[in-house]
């Protein structure tokens, strides 16, 4: 199972570097804005982590594996443009496992560290979502999990939940599979069918008035507007006599 998350953690570095080096493309960034932008995509959320964790130096640093990887990202998104269709679903599917890989990790290290469910549901939220948001931010974009969108974030918030609690009961390694699944196929459906959270709501109160004919005429509103009561035909008395 390590192993496994090792293969699927450099493959997410990779991926989200290259797509570090299409926005960089989009921006029409030189070479050193596309290997910048690919590393800050692939390793940010767990260069953040690590950094609040202050439990020595980041492993994108420490492991050369990782900072390599994001380096060939960004290299090849130069080169390639990444236009065809099956090129964006392989990145696309890579993306979305990365995303519950990292949400697990990022949980396991903080209950490791001696964190709470919270604070560890929400350093997972961060390495999963964290490099994206990065990118965002040196392009002056929003970033993308604040356009009402459920493909990141909310994946995050699952995959993290559930690597919390069946970490708590033991599972740890069955809370990294299901963590990577659950939100490869959340992230997956939302694309496909186009959910997305809502953006804003406004809640009308009416403002309470003082006027007594304000609320005389409500009254009187109310009474006309009410529907009237069926009446039932009662029994008819017939005279005699």
């Amino acid at each position: 199972m390590t192993e496994i998350i090792t293969v699927v953690d450099l493959a997410g570095v990779m991926a989200n570097a290259i797509l570090g080096g299409v926005a960089a493309r989009t921006a029409r960034l030189d070479l050193v804005g596309f290997v910048v932008l690919a590393i800050m995509s692939g390793l940010g959320g767990g260069m953040i982590r690590d950094t609040l964790l202050q439990q020595g130096t980041p492993i994108g640093l420490t492991n050369p594996a990782y900072l390599m990887f994001a380096v060939i990202g960004g290299v090849i998104a130069f080169f390639v443009t990444f236009n065809g269709r099956w090129s964006r679903q392989a990145l696309i599917f890579v993306d979305v496992l990365a995303v519950g890989c990292w949400s697990a990790v990022g949980a396991q290290k903080a209950l490791d560290g001696g964190l709470g469910w919270m604070p560890a549901i929400l350093l997972g939220v961060i390495t999963a979502v964290g490099g994206g948001m990065v990118r965002d931010i040196m392009l002056l974009r929003v970033p993308t999990i604040f356009g009402g969108n459920t493909r990141y974030a909310t994946s995050a918030v699952l995959a993290s939940t559930e690597m919390v609690v069946l970490s708590k009961l033991g599972y740890g390694a069955v809370g990294t599979g299901v963590a990577i699944l659950s939100a490869a196929a959340l992230s997956l459906l939302a694309r496909r069918y186009g959910w997305v959270l809502p953006t804003s709501y406004t809640l009308r109160i009416p403002r309470p008035s003082l006027n007594p004919r304000v609320w005389q005429a409500r009254r009187a509103h109310a009474r006309r507007t009410r529907a009237p009561r069926s009446r039932q035909p009662g029994p008819r008395r017939v005279r005699t006599g």
